[in-house]
C-alpha cells in the first residue's frame, strides 16, 4: 500500500523509535536485581523514544499540535492538526522483559483520527490506517474477524492495577462476558489490542479509564478494517471519554448488550 506523504512520516517516526526500544529492551534483563533501576531505566528509554518521535513529526509538521503520554500538550500554529503520540504502550511489559508492546502515533484533523500507525518493534508488525484507505499490517490488508458466535469469539481488556477504583466494575463485566464467550485475553497493550481486533486475531476488545494517546491510532485501525468503535456509554465518544468498545459487526450488538450490563 502507498500511503500519504503523513503516514509514510509517522511509519517512519515510529521505526526509528522502534529501533531505540528494542535496543534498551535487550537490557531490560540485567536490570531486574532492582526494580527501581529497570523502572528508571525504562522511564529513560520511554522518554528517549517519545524525543525521537517528536523530533521526526514536528521537523516535517512544524505547525502541527502535539499531544503526549510524556511530554504534554502543544496546541501548535494550525490548532486543526495534531498528532496523538503513546511512545512506549506496554510500559510494564517492558519493564518485566514482556516481548508485548508498542510505539503508537495518531494524526487528528478537525476531531476526526485520519491516520494511525501501531507498531510492535519485538515482531517487527507495523499495523496501519487512514480514513477511507483500508488497515494493513505490513503489506497485508487487515479484516476484522468472521464470527457470528459470541460463544466461539475471544475478547480483550485491560485489568485495573494498583487498587484502581474501576476494578469492581470490571469484576462485573468479566462475570458477565466470560460464560457468554470463548475466553478473555489482558495482555497489556491496549494499542495492540485494538490492531488485533482490526487483524481478527481477537474478536472484540473493551476498557475504560483509558488515554486518548492509548486509542486514537488503534480506534482507526478498527475501523478502517471493518469494526465498529463505540464508547461504553452510547452516547459518548471514545477519544474524549477513554472508553471504549468495538468488535465485528456480527457479534457488536451481543457484546455491547454484555458489556453495558
Amino acid at each position: 500500500m502507498v500511503g500519504s506523504a503523513n503516514l509514510n512520516i509517522m511509519i517512519k517516526a515510529a521505526r526509528k523509535a522502534g529501533r531505540s526500544l528494542v535496543k534498551d529492551f535487550r537490557e531490560v534483563e540485567n536490570l531486574q536485581v532492582s526494580v527501581k533501576g529497570a523502572g528508571d531505566f525504562v522511564s529513560k528509554a520511554d522518554i528517549e523514544a517519545e524525543q525521537i518521535i517528536k523530533s521526526e513529526l514536528m521537523n516535517a509538521r512544524p505547525t502541527y499540535g502535539w499531544l503526549a503520554e510524556e511530554g504534554g500538550e502543544d496546541e501548535g500554529q494550525d490548532p486543526t492538526r495534531r498528532w496523538i503520540v503513546d511512545p512506549l504502550d506496554g510500559t510494564t511489559n517492558f519493564l518485566h522483559g514482556l516481548p508485548h508492546w508498542s510505539v503508537s502515533i495518531a494524526l487528528e484533523h478537525k476531531g476526526q483520527i485520519v491516520a494511525g500507525v501501531v507498531f510492535d518493534p519485538a515482531k517487527d508488525e507495523m499495523f496501519f490506517a487512514e480514513k477511507g484507505a483500508g488497515a494493513w499490517m505490513n503489506e497485508t490488508r487487515l479484516r476484522v474477524s468472521g464470527r457470528h458466535r459470541m460463544i466461539e469469539s475471544i475478547f480483550a481488556t485491560g485489568l485495573p492495577f494498583g487498587g484502581r477504583a474501576d476494578l469492581p466494575e470490571t469484576l462485573k463485566d468479566l462475570a458477565r462476558l466470560l460464560p457468554a464467550c470463548a475466553g478473555v485475553r489482558r495482555w497489556g497493550s491496549a494499542a495492540l489490542d485494538l490492531a488485533y481486533v482490526g487483524a481478527g486475531r481477537y474478536d472484540g476488545f473493551w476498557e475504560r479509564r483509558l488515554n486518548a494517546w492509548d486509542l486514537a491510532a488503534g480506534m482507526l485501525i478498527v475501523r478502517e478494517a471493518g469494526g465498529l468503535v463505540e464508547a461504553i456509554n452510547p452516547a459518548g465518544n471514545p477519544l474524549t471519554d477513554g472508553e471504549i468498545l468495538c468488535s465485528n459487526e456480527p457479534i457488536h450488538s451481543a457484546f455491547a448488550k454484555v458489556i453495558r450490563g
